[in-house]
């Protein structure tokens, strides 16, 4: 949009990295969480991105999110990790278990890994990224143990999930392209009503009900009381990818799944269960390579319904993204941008020295 605020990547990345640090994050922290985000904006993914610092500034006021906790493995059984986040910075906490259990799988061949109570872990395809740079296929399933609940199950008129991320990343003979399948098992992801929300803009048919079931077209219904809810993708199919997701994260990280007789305390705190293999223990990996390539691109060799769209496999549009804000600065709708300046306030970031890290009049 024309109104958007566009900053560099790299401004953008100092800004979030003040917040953070006037937040109580220690340096590498600070780096951390504030390169996952912009990557994630990056990625086109605002969902993920700086527009959930604010929220992030409410959670550390409210002692529900702790800086500089660093992941805790709580069981080591061979092939099978299980995690503590401490309710730290979910980039921190989820990537340390991440490269816990990539290098594990270096010697096993094959680790089941799981998470608890770590605050928001951002875009789940980063960390499947984090294994197909090291060679190795992934799976993950992701819930939210301690926020109310937003999506609706199918032919339910309520909200009784959260939007529980699935990811399957896949190596490709081209170590910069992976095949990377990130996906809300909602319609779209909570954050892309808030962005939508904030940009005054509506939204298509069928993908939030109201607080009385019918269908509507506003994204408001899902920031005031009483709240509507997203519908699942694909009907049956997503409900029931979403109702998986819920039982291998939460349940056998042993953090908790969303049912009400689990607290509830109206923050972020994810769990995570994470499959990791590493394909050369199942065949010759230039052969597995080579037909992954060959399939990718038999798919994308279809004709197109519109010349303009191509046929594009998982995480490319991410890739087409990260070049196009790179090169053309990342946009952020005013609502967002003043929030996002309102939250370093909060920390005791100046507005005036932000806008100038910023490099925004």
């Amino acid at each position: 949009m024309s109104d958007d605020v566009i900053i560099t990547a790299d401004a953008l990345r100092a800004l979030t990295y003040e917040i953070i640090r006037h937040g109580g994050s220690e340096a590498a922290e600070c780096q951390i969480v504030s390169d996952h985000l912009v990557d994630a904006n990056l990625s086109g993914h605002d969902s993920h991105g700086v527009g959930i610092v604010p929220t992030y500034v409410i959670n550390l006021q409210k002692n529900m999110l702790r800086p500089n906790t660093g992941v805790t493995n709580v069981r080591d059984d061979g092939a099978f990790l299980q995690f503590d986040g401490g309710k730290g910075y979910g980039q921190r906490v989820a990537g340390e278990a991440m490269s816990a259990a990539i290098e594990r799988c270096r010697e096993t061949g094959i680790v089941v890994a799981t998470l608890k109570n770590a605050h928001h872990i951002g875009r789940v395809g980063a960390y499947g990224e984090m294994a197909t740079a090291a060679g190795m296929i992934s799976l993950h399933f992701v819930n939210v143990t301690d926020h109310f609940t937003i999506v609706a199950p199918h032919r339910g008129t309520d909200s009784r999930f959260g939007t529980n991320p699935v990811c399957i990343a896949m190596p490709t003979g081209n170590p910069a392209e992976p095949i990377i399948l990130d996906m809300a098992t909602s319609k779209v992801a909570m954050g892309k009503l808030r962005v939508a929300d904030n940009a005054g803009r509506r939204l298509p048919d069928g993908i939030v009900i109201d607080a009385d079931g019918a269908p509507s077209n506003d994204p408001g219904v899902m920031f005031r009381e009483p709240r509507g809810a997203l519908l699942p993708f694909a009907e049956h199919k997503g409900y029931g990818l979403a109702l998986m997701a819920e039982l291998l994260s939460g349940t056998l990280s042993g953090g908790g799944t969303i049912q009400p007789a689990n607290e509830r305390l109206d923050g972020i705190i994810n769990t995570m269960t994470v499959i990791v293999l590493d394909p050369a223990r199942l065949g010759d990996v230039g052969w597995i390579l080579g037909e992954v390539d060959a399939m990718a691109a038999f798919a994308k060799a279809s004709p197109p319904t519109d010349p303009d769209l191509p046929v594009l496999v998982p995480g490319e549009p991410e890739r087409l993204s990260r070049a196009e804000r790179n090169a053309n600065g990342v946009p952020l709708d005013r609502e967002s941008w003043q929030q996002l300046l309102s939250a370093g306030e909060t920390l005791g970031l100046g507005r005036a020295e932000a806008l100038a890290i910023a490099g925004v009049d």
